[in-house]
């Protein structure tokens, strides 16, 4: 049988670039996102390179709909082996004025919406030879001088601080899961990458780099976070 994976926050740059790898290398691939005709697109594309994909739509944010979209790739595709983890939101830009609501809800993706995600499929994951949860992460969450003035000069101080959150989620996890032969581990990029919205012109990162810097991250299973 085809290992599976799950990718979510499915969109233009990292998430279409993963999407391609891992199904070049055999993967079935599940895109999930809230743009149904992005994902149908996606789909299209990869069955165009002989990669068998299917569109599940879901809010990454809405912890239902979350499990839904595992239960719904599991049903098409069978037992998962691998959750790719690309969604983000961009809450919350100034934490000085941002309203209870946005402060709240700078956790929802990051941490309500990965969280429930692996939930919803450890059972599959902790019986699968291979299994490995794989997260998109930005430079912004690192405690660093320079990353935290880019996070108050580019008006993205909650991106910061659910980057930061997500970075130590992954640790506490990889270490949590170990035992259970779960590989956890995370893509930090530090640049902006080519094609994707926070692409202004300005982008110098291409995907297919950070995609096999995680094929790369999979395979060796040798380090918790690898920074490009």
């Amino acid at each position: 049988m085809k290992k599976v994976i799950v990718v979510f926050g499915y969109g233009p740059g990292i998430s279409t670039a993963v999407a391609r790898r891992f199904g070049a290398e055999g993967f079935a691939v599940a895109l999930v996102s809230r743009n149904g005709a992005r994902l149908e697109a996606g789909v299209a594309a990869l069955a165009a390179q002989g990669v068998e994909a299917a569109a599940f739509t879901a809010d990454a944010a809405d912890p239902a709909a979350v499990r839904r979209a595992i239960g719904e790739a599991r049903a098409r595709f069978g037992a998962i082996d691998v959750i790719e983890w690309t969604a983000y939101t961009a809450v919350a830009a100034d934490l000085t004025t941002a309203s209870p609501e946005e402060l709240r809800a700078i956790f929802d993706v990051p941490v309500l919406g990965l969280t429930t995600a692996i939930q919803a499929a450890l059972p599959d994951l902790k019986r699968s030879a291979q299994a490995a949860v794989l997260v998109t992460n930005g430079g912004l969450g690192f405690f660093d001088p320079a990353a935290d003035r880019a996070g108050v000069d580019w008006n993205a101080m909650g991106l910061s601080v659910a980057n930061s959150a997500k970075h130590k989620l992954v640790r506490l996890l990889a270490l949590k899961l170990k035992p259970e032969g779960v590989f956890v581990g995370e893509v930090v990029v530090t640049s902006v990458v080519k094609g994707t919205a926070f692409d202004s012109g300005n982008g110098t990162l291409d995907a297919d780099l950070v995609a096999s810097a995680f094929w790369k991250l999979y395979s060796a299973r040798d380090r918790t976070s690898v920074t490009i």
